[in-house]
């Protein structure tokens, strides 16, 4: 395996693997070395069945369905279809996902660990993926601020808190009564802990969280717009251009992400594979 870097300090390419093929546990040990170390690791030009892509992700821990169930794939449910193509006038996945800056299930008590694309289809133009290093944006707080957050809790829902309306295509995507049921508040620490790594970073400061736990909801929101647009500051930023078959898998615990909106007639196809976290940060 040959790693490229991709942003000024982190995302790494890696060359010369073929996801199709079996890794040994060697290799897998070098690629999620490689992941955690990048943050983001992209693969480029794979050909994968549904099935494959899904063994891969599986290596990394265990899959967690998403809540938008009717986008399932229709033979393995933990794959997601993002799609913005139309058949026969019905959807053929979720378009407009997560067009805001946010952390994957960070709406969930046992948040995600890694998130996996794979990039089926390709606009013509468009398409690309934000994304934010919370390690780095966290390094970079005063003194004071870090002392300010240490044991705040953060309080997270499913949804955008910058934009509540539904019908909106930079808001969260749209939940049936039934889903909205299945959820509920959840705690995540404002400055996490990574539990792998052990680094510190922000930790969903945009997208999900909407208070801080004994924080008046005034003063909460205002500390925490004012981590969203430090932590989304253009030097902590990278922006990934996908072609036919990449496949990229990111580190939710370290990084805010960012779809981007594209022409709803410029067809765009991924498939999506959310991985739990399997540990609690110490």
């Amino acid at each position: 395996m040959q790693l490229k870097r991709l942003g000024g300090d982190f995302a790494l390419e890696a060359g010369g693997v073929d996801l199709a093929r079996p890794l040994s546990d060697g290799a897998f040990r070098e690629i999620e070395e490689a992941f955690f170390a990048g943050q983001v690791l992209v693969f480029r030009a794979q050909n994968l069945t549904a099935r494959q892509f899904l063994e891969f992700a599986r290596r990394f821990g265990p899959p967690e369905p998403h809540v938008v169930d009717q986008f399932h794939h229709p033979e393995y449910a933990d794959i997601l279809i993002l799609s913005n193509v139309v058949r026969d006038g019905k959807p053929a996945g979720l378009a407009d996902a997560g067009t805001y800056f946010h952390t994957d299930y960070s709406y969930l008590e046992t948040p995600a660990r890694a998130t996996l694309l794979y990039s089926l289809q390709v606009p013509r133009a468009g398409g690309d993926t934000l994304f934010a290093n919370q390690y780095a944006a966290y390094d970079d707080l005063p003194g004071a601020m870090k002392k300010r957050l240490e044991g705040l809790v953060g309080l997270h829902h499913y949804g955008n808190r910058d934009d509540l309306e539904e019908t909106s295509r930079t808001a969260a995507s749209l939940l049936t009564e039934e889903q909205k049921g299945r959820l509920h508040w959840v705690r995540h620490p404002v400055a996490r802990r990574h539990p792998v790594t052990g680094r510190t970073a922000l930790y969903a400061v945009s997208g999900s969280s909407f208070g801080i736990e004994g924080m008046p909801e005034g003063e909460a929101r205002a500390l925490l717009d004012e981590l969203k647009r430090h932590a989304t500051l253009g030097k902590y930023r990278y922006r990934l251009t996908y072609g036919a078959g990449d496949v990229v898998i990111w580190d939710n615990a370290s990084l805010l992400h960012s779809a981007t909106l594209t022409d709803p007639d410029d067809a765009r196809t991924l498939w999506r594979i959310t991985i739990k976290e399997t540990r609690r940060q110490a």
